[in-house]
């Protein structure tokens, strides 16, 4: 994960892709904190409630596992899926995408305070973080400012070449975007993009009822309602959009620009680079307290 190589350089369109014909797989491809979570308990419930097999879908050899008949959903939570079911002419795709600014905000909150067992790479040690865990060392950096950068150039740069690597002119893909699924109150983007990708054997009204009692503008709006996994990915914020305005610190946002300003561009997130300047100036660190110091010590 190096931030200062190339990123790729693929093209996002504009709008979707034409009508599609139907197709019996129903492939779902998220990224790290785009709504993962969410989408893993709505496809979890469609499921159950439908008796419609799941499978996860990292390497092709999952794809003899798959059943020949009928509907079937496939998910793939950093959209890696292998190019066999890319190319499976029975395939059609929901991929899910989110301003990478707020992936970066979303994912520092979440990896300092995630149970290491949820997500692997929190484990990882490495020589050169004094052999501490991802997480650990992340905590045991000085300053806010410091974690950013390194959670800028580790996970959010993996997961930001994830996102540029996708093929948004796939013909049977549809694209989605997390600020305007989290805005989807009436939940009818999400149903016309069902209705587009027209899986047979899928209820689209039962589905849809899934995807609002798991929403948190619907079922899930109360944390009493979410379990304590949903509650630390939500960490407070309610799945708010453009949090970078208000907690991307302005000297951040500039190191940011640097080295993600054209992808911000090709993913549609930006036309310019006037946005740094709608970014608050980074507020002094404060200074340690006595009972601090005690408490580290």
């Amino acid at each position: 994960m190096n931030a200062q190589s190339p990123l790729p350089g693929t093209t996002r369109p504009r709008h979707a892709a034409k009508k599609m014909t139907p197709g019996r797989l129903l492939c779902m491809g998220t990224h790290h904190k785009t709504g993962t979570v969410w989408m893993r308990k709505v496809l979890h419930r469609i499921s159950a409630e439908q008796n419609i097999p799941l499978m996860s879908v990292y390497r092709a050899r999952k794809l003899a596992q798959v059943p020949t008949e009928g509907p079937v959903i496939l998910v793939n939570w950093s959209s890696t899926f292998p190019q066999e079911l890319l190319l499976h002419p029975e395939a059609r795709f929901l991929h899910v995408i989110r301003d990478p600014r707020d992936v970066l905000l979303s994912g520092l909150r979440y990896h300092l305070i995630s149970g290491r067992g949820n997500e692997k790479f929190l484990r990882q040690k490495r020589d050169e973080w004094g052999g501490k865990s991802y997480q650990n060392y992340l905590k045991a950096l000085p300053t806010r400012r410091d974690q950013l950068l390194f959670e800028m150039s580790q996970k959010h740069d993996e997961t930001l070449r994830e996102m540029l690597t996708w093929n948004y002119r796939h013909p049977h893909s549809v694209e989605l975007n997390y600020e305007d699924l989290i805005e989807d109150v009436d939940c009818t983007l999400f149903r016309k993009s069902l209705e587009k990708i027209a899986v047979p054997g899928l209820d689209i009204d039962k589905a849809v009822e899934a995807y609002h009692a798991e929403a948190l503008f619907g079922g899930k709006a109360a944390p009493e309602d979410r379990d304590a996994h949903q509650n630390r990915h939500v960490s407070g914020e309610a799945g708010r959009t453009a949090q970078w305005v208000h907690d991307l610190p302005r000297d951040v946002a500039e190191i940011y620009l640097e080295r993600y300003g054209a992808a911000l561009k090709t993913l549609k997130y930006e036309k310019n680079t006037k946005w740094v300047v709608a970014c608050r100036e980074a507020e002094p660190e404060p200074e340690p307290t006595a009972d601090d110091i005690s408490f580290a010590g």
